[in-house]
Formats: structure tokens, sequence, C-alpha cells
């Protein structure tokens, strides 16, 4: 089990790279995380839902997604707290001092989930959820220590060196947690360093004397990271990296409950594709060519988001004067009339307006749609991706369909003109072909990635970068 001193500090990429290493071993490798939040989330074959992290560990272990891979994933959303779903389906909702009391009861669920991957598997690689050292939480845990123990599984932990203090972050850790907690460790990463590794030799061997934790591996800065998808929003509205050869400007509203913002990453992948994230308070930009509008676990305080900071006025301007807008999921909700949530599936019962760019309505009842779709899209290509949603829409731009799928149904919303679309398909741009369509819909000339092939380049580039820095055998040897 990999473990970290707090958020962010790589264990998701960690875990990738080592799957991906073990898989080329041989081996029969799974990825486990008992406790996830997120927002960006992925189907699974048998129709549930994991986090976004656990999807490319699995592609990373050449495996398809499981239910079980991940069996408890927190979505945050608005006043209701976060949703909880439970080996990929939603069992309800609970704020964070009740999810506290709710714990207990769904360790048996997540050992459940990880004796099915058991059975299966020679290696699985577990991964723990923010810091080790938040003994604050350690009563009723399922996320780190509290699996660990109850699952016998013996314990990486990994500190960031990026950030500073990693001496102290981990030294600390081994300082905060109960002696059986910290039993359970038998050694230490260091991630994400810069620079000569010699100049922190004495370093580790600090880190090894005050804790007795093995130290295992000292790992470089792995720059092509951002070549694979986030598992979360911390580096959404971060600087970008200029595209001096970009011929088209997308606008993106990050909104604060924005959801699976990995349809994001192969248009970032594009040179010719320059994707502004813009806050609610900001202006669009003059030269913006398409305004794209992501899902939203909460859609209803998503727009009131955006309504309060006053971009939605940039945004009819642009569609008025003859601008593209292309909704997906939540963002296709909002292009509409109205969206109503009747039972406060997502936050306080009531309707609201929409912003009227679609003569569509919503009605946010019935179960969540988890599916994996293909068809033909109204940009002229077939496409593959997967729908994950609760909500009906319809209206008058429905005879306008924005997609057919093979089965003969029909999707999504198209405005009379063609220029305002709407679709509840995610991953929808992770098509070359798909994403080839919309390049040459805005002019910005024929794809030059092939992105699921670079994503699984990167993924053995990985794998290779962790096996020059960590001995491989050795931790190998660490596992039950």
């Amino acid at each position: 089990m990999f473990q970290g001193t707090g958020s962010d500090v790589g264990k998701s990429l960690l875990v990738a790279g080592l799957a991906r290493a073990f898989a080329d071993r041989g081996l029969r490798v799974r990825p486990f995380k008992p406790q996830n939040m997120s927002n960006n989330a992925a189907v699974t074959a048998d129709g549930g839902e994991i986090g976004r992290a656990q999807a490319l560990q699995a592609r990373a272990a050449r495996v398809p997604l499981s239910v079980h891979m991940n069996p408890v994933l927190l979505k945050p959303q608005s006043e209701v707290g976060a949703q909880v779903v439970v080996q990929g389906w939603v069992v309800g909702t609970a704020k964070a001092s009740a999810y506290q009391q709710m714990k207990a009861g769904l360790m048996p669920a997540v050992l459940e989930s990880f004796a099915h991957l058991k059975a299966e598997a020679d290696l699985i690689l577990v991964e723990g959820a923010g810091s080790a050292s938040e003994v604050n939480l350690r009563a009723n845990d399922i996320a780190n220590m509290g699996f660990a123990r109850a699952a016998g599984v013996p314990v990486v932990l990994i500190g960031d060196i990026d950030r500073g203090g990693v001496i102290a972050s981990l030294v600390g850790t081994k300082v905060v947690l109960e002696a059986q907690d910290a039993a359970m460790v038998r050694g230490f990463l260091v991630n994400k360093f810069r620079g000569d590794p010699s100049l922190f030799a004495d370093g580790m061997s600090l880190i090894a004397q005050h804790t007795g934790w093995a130290p295992l591996g000292l790992v470089p800065y792995f720059a092509a990271a951002s070549r694979l998808p986030a598992e979360d929003a911390l580096g959404l509205a971060g600087p970008q990296a200029p595209k001096p050869d970009a011929k088209v400007r997308i606008a993106v509203p990050i909104l604060p409950h924005i959801a699976n913002f990995d349809d994001l990453d192969p248009l970032d992948a594009e040179p010719a594709l320059d994707l502004r994230r813009l806050r609610p308070d900001d202006a669009l930009p003059p030269d913006t060519d398409l305004v794209l509008l992501l899902g939203s676990k909460a859609t209803i305080a998503d727009l009131a988001a955006l309504k309060r900071g006053g971009l939605h006025h940039d945004i009819l301007a642009f569609a008025r004067r003859g601008g593209r807008v292309i909704g997906v999921c939540g963002g296709y909700q909002m292009l509409g009339d109205s969206l109503a949530d009747p039972e406060g599936a997502e936050g306080p019962a009531g309707t609201v307006e929409g912003l009227g760019l679609l003569r569509v309505d919503t009605v946010m009842t019935g179960d969540k749609r988890l599916v994996a779709v293909a068809g033909t899209s109204k940009l002229g290509r077939s496409f593959a991706g997967y729908e994950m949603h609760i909500g009906a829409t319809e209206g008058p731009d429905r005879v306008r369909p924005f997609a057919r799928f093979s089965d003969g149904t029909c999707e999504g919303a198209v405005s009379a003109d063609s220029r305002i679309m709407g679709t509840y398909v995610h991953g929808l741009f992770a098509d070359d072909a798909q994403r080839a369509a919309l390049l040459e819909l805005l002019g910005a000339g024929p794809v030059q990635v092939s992105y699921e092939h670079q994503v699984d380049a990167t993924l053995d580039a990985l794998a290779a970068h962790l096996a020059a820095h960590i001995d491989l055998d050795r931790l190998l040897s660490l596992a039950r």
C-alpha cells in the first residue's frame, strides 16, 4: 500500500507507473483504492463508476475496469455534501461529519472488494488517500492505516520533496502515528526530486535513521506526467504552457463543482488548440473561437456561480455574434431554457432559468445513467465515449440530435444554425476522429496527436523512469 505524507505527493502516478512496470514482468496486477474523493470518474464494464485515477491505473496494468478497484467513491456536491458511491453505485449523500460516522459500516464492502481482486491477481497496488498523518480522522478509517491494518497490507510512505520540508514530513508522520500503525510501514520513497541526487543522499539517511524505515528510492520529477489524465482539479486554474502555434482559442469556464474535466486533456494535447481556463468573474477573451462548458456535480449551483461572476453575459453576447458553444453533460443542461431539480438530487430543490441558447429543458430525476456509447456525431465522424449523468433533457432542439448511437437512438441537441451544441457524451474528444472533426470545424487543421497512443507511450516511459530509480525486486519482496 502506498500512502502519502499529504495530498498530491504523487501516489496515483507512482501506482500507475508501477502497475505498468510489474505488468510488463508478466504479473497479474490490479490497482485498488479503498476510498477516493473525486468528481473525475470513469464508467466500468459492469455499469458502475470508479475514480478516474484508478481507471488510468487499470489501463497501466492492461486490465478492464472494475467497481472493486475503488469500492468507495465520494463525489463532492454543494449544500448536500458528498455523493457516496459504494462498489460503483450511489447509496446516498452525506456531509463530512455524518460520513465520519458512516465509514465503519463501509469497511465490509471495502474488504469484500479487496478479496475479489486478490482472487484474480498476483499483485495488488493499493493507493491511500490524503495524508497518513491525519490522525484526527483515524477512528473508523478505511482509506489509510485503518485499511492497512484490517487487510494486513504493508505500507510504503511517499514524501514530496518538490513542495519542501520532506524530511520533517516523513519523520513527523512517524512521530504522530500510533505504534501499531507505524509498524505497518516498511519503507519510504521521496518523489519529485529535481537536481543532483547525490545532494540528498544524507537526507535519505537521516529519514531512515529517525524512522527506522528503509529508503526505497529517490524519484526524479517526471515532467511527462502532464500528458496523463489528472486525478483532481488542483491544476485546472494554474498557468498553462504557451502554445505559439495555436490557431484556435477555446474558452473553458472552471466552475466550483466541475466534473469529468479530463474531457479537456485530448484538446490540451493538440498544439493548434489554446485552452483558456476562465474564472466566473473573468471576461471572455475577444479572440475566442469556441466556448466549452464542461460537466458538473452540482449543475444548478455551478450555473449560479457562472451568473454571479458575470461571465454568462459574455457567453450570451458571443453566441449572439455567431460564436460557437458546446456543452457537455452539465454544460449541456446549462445551455437550455430551464433546469429543474424537484427532489433536491444535487442541491436545494427548485427550478432555475438556463442560458437559453438551446430550446431544451432538463429535469433532474431518475437513476444515474452509466453506460459506454458509440455512434456518429453531428460533426460527421464516428466516436466512442460514455455517459454519466442524472436527468432527462427534452425540447424542440432535440429534433436535431448531436449524436446517433449504434443502436439507432438519438442523443443531444443542436440549434437551428448548428452553432450551439449539447451532448451527454464524455470522452468524445479522446477519439482522434472526433477531435479531427472539431479541429476542421474550427479551422485548426488536422490532428497532430494520437491521444490514446500518447497516453500508453507515457505510461511506458513512466514505468521505465520508476524502474531506473526504485529497486522493483526489493519493493516486490515487501509485498505480503
